[in-house]
């Protein structure tokens, strides 16, 4: 392994990348210091504290801890991940989109164009409602100390700037650096909160915050994050394998070139983690709503309409689950639609003579190859489900007693069933599996360009690719 590493550095070009990759991720973090002018840090830092096992939680862990500090970059990358959800609906929805995105190249630097336009509104959007949440509520005047007049516009500009440099920041590190920019700050973020939810597991362990049971919960519980990294890792690696044969092609009465077999893979979970992701922001966005007062009436939740709707959205609740879990399997299946076409990849293999043994070439093999996409797309979107859900009931729980009817039953069974362990986010399913995930892709980049450079790989079967030789 210290050879392999060694290779890493040795190749000019994969050396520059990973340096220029670093750099931008230490110049992100920088930025987790610089606080938002007009801000008490230590009376936000207590409001966070207080609602750590809410949606603004997890907000903060995809944030790095930015938003608890309303740093310069408190927004983070989510105002861009939204962006690029509305684009990505929109293009499968409205015609000429899609043909735009059919252009090409170009085509494809006009929608990036339009989703940056959209980003700032919607970092604008933003913090004016988190500028409007701190000055408007009786817990957020504390955490102000500057006039109301002065800080709406002061928090406008330094959100939406911290905002736009971070989408700058990912498209530097996708372009010049090495693996997904975006992926790789929002992995920057999980991983630096990583020593707090240790810290967090440590006191819990010597106050005997679980009882006289602790040994073996904490043994659980380690046993359980090692199990789950483990089978995030097998089902990221795992992939459907549709064999495809070249047909003969023949010189007089000569095979000129025989029939060759090769594979088209379809890894199980192709949107990794994105999902997810997108599940995450779009029930976030309610919950970041209801602490909102407007026009002088008090926070959203305190109405009289809205507030059961606040509630029944809350993190662990049923009705969150149920769309969460929905949510997972809708942007699963809309996500593989998008980097996946049936057809196109059937019209390819019908140009180059290429087909799979027993289906006819064309519309029969579109709806092959639509059908175990749909079919692997389903355990996929379990999986995520899995991985999300299973990590959410033992940490948060599922408030399953404030079901009508079956909810006194909930009542007589352990608190730790409906209201979890009580840790931080940091290891829940969320986090883990965008740890490992971008972790194997960023990983698997390098690889690639190992093997490239004739280079062994980290993967055992990599070996070294027989090039050129030296005679």
């Amino acid at each position: 392994m210290l050879e392999k590493l060694q290779n890493v550095f040795k190749i000019k070009d994969l050396r520059n990348r990973i340096f220029f990759t670093l750099g931008l991720l230490a110049v992100y973090r920088l930025g987790a210091h610089i606080p938002t002018p007009g801000i008490n840090a230590e009376m936000l830092a207590q409001f966070f504290n207080q609602n750590s096992g809410s949606a603004l939680g997890l907000l903060d862990l995809f944030n790095g801890g930015n938003l608890r500090k309303l740093t310069i970059f408190a927004l983070g990358i989510m105002p861009y991940i939204t962006a690029s959800i509305i684009f990505q609906l929109l293009t499968v929805i409205y015609e000429p989109l899609n043909k735009l995105q059919k252009e090409g190249e170009a085509g494809r630097r006009k929608i990036t164009q339009w989703t940056r336009y959209v980003t700032v509104i919607l970092a604008v959007v933003q913090s004016f409602f988190i500028a409007l949440t701190l000055t408007n509520t009786q817990s957020g005047a504390s955490m102000v100390t500057v006039s109301k007049t002065s800080f709406v516009p002061l928090c406008i500009i330094t959100l939406t700037c911290g905002t736009a440099f971070i989408m700058w920041l990912g498209e530097q590190i996708t372009e010049r650096g090495i693996g997904n920019g975006m992926s790789l700050l929002i992995f920057t973020g999980i991983v630096v909160g990583l020593p707090k939810g240790i810290q967090d597991l440590y006191v819990k362990f010597h106050t005997q915050a679980w009882g006289g049971f602790t040994p073996i919960a904490m043994v659980l519980l380690v046993g359980m994050m090692i199990a789950v990294v483990a089978f995030i890792i097998f089902v990221e690696r795992s992939e459907r394998r549709i064999p495809i044969q070249a047909a003969k092609r023949t010189t007089g009465r000569v095979a000129a070139t025989p029939t060759s077999t090769s594979y088209l893979p379809l890894k199980v979970n192709s949107g990794g983690v994105m999902p997810v992701i997108f599940a995450a922001s779009i029930l976030s966005a309610p919950l970041l709503l209801q602490n909102i007062s407007l026009f002088g009436s008090g926070p959203l939740r305190d109405n009289k309409f809205l507030g059961p709707i606040f509630v029944a959205l809350q993190p662990a609740e049923p009705w969150y689950v149920v769309l969460y879990i929905a949510a997972i399997i809708f942007f699963a299946y809309f996500y593989i639609s998008i980097i996946f076409r049936p057809d196109d990849i059937a019209d390819n293999m019908r140009k180059y003579g290429s087909f799979i043994p027993g289906v006819r070439p064309g519309k029969r093999t579109s709806d092959y190859i639509n059908d175990v996409l749909t079919r692997i797309t389903l355990v996929g979107a379990i999986y995520l489900i899995v991985i999300s859900i299973i990590p959410m009931f033992l940490i948060s729980g599922i408030h399953f007693n404030h079901l009508w009817l079956i909810g006194p039953f909930f009542d007589r069974l352990p608190a730790w069933t409906t209201n979890g362990l009580g840790l931080n986010f940091y290891f829940g399913g969320t986090s883990l599996l965008i740890v490992v995930g971008v972790a194997m892709d960023t990983v698997q980049q390098i690889e690639a360009q190992l093997i490239m450079q004739h280079y062994e790989g980290f993967a055992p079967k990599s070996g070294r690719i027989r090039g050129r030789r030296s005679w």
